[in-house]
């Protein structure tokens, strides 16, 4: 079974990337990136929180309410976790590559990756203050 450690060192590992994909120009990936670094960042509260393996599941919202930080969640945070979660379908699996780009210039996705970074950190203080 994965610890909880090991969910917040992957999710540091997978911003890393997002920074890398930004840099190559890959947009659609650091933005898919990026989900998946919030994503093992709650499935690290989740682990700690419960001492259960986390579902598996890309839902934030759901991931979230489950660690029942839902409520507590600062509303920029919680507003990332919607847009996050929207975006991860749509840029696993483009319908249209090109207009999938123009969607994700790089201001947009500079400012989604700083927000993912602050909401690790917020998620993996929850986690701090409940050892």
């Amino acid at each position: 079974m994965r610890t909880a450690k090991e969910w917040f060192k992957q999710a540091a590992y997978d911003l890393g990337t997002a920074r890398a994909m930004l840099k190559s120009k890959r947009n659609i990936y650091a933005v898919f990136m990026s989900h998946l670094a919030v994503e093992k960042a709650l499935k690290g509260l989740y682990q700690h929180r419960l001492g259960k393996t986390p579902p598996k599941t890309h839902n934030l919202m759901f991931l979230a309410r489950e660690c029942r930080i839902e409520s507590t969640a600062p509303e920029d945070i919680a507003r990332l976790f919607t847009q996050l979660t929207e975006a991860h379908v749509v840029t696993r699996y483009p319908e249209d590559l090109r207009a999938l780009q123009a969607v994700f210039p790089d201001k947009r996705v500079r400012a989604l990756m700083t927000r993912s970074k602050e909401a690790i950190a917020w998620i993996k203080r929850q986690s701090e203050e409940t050892s």
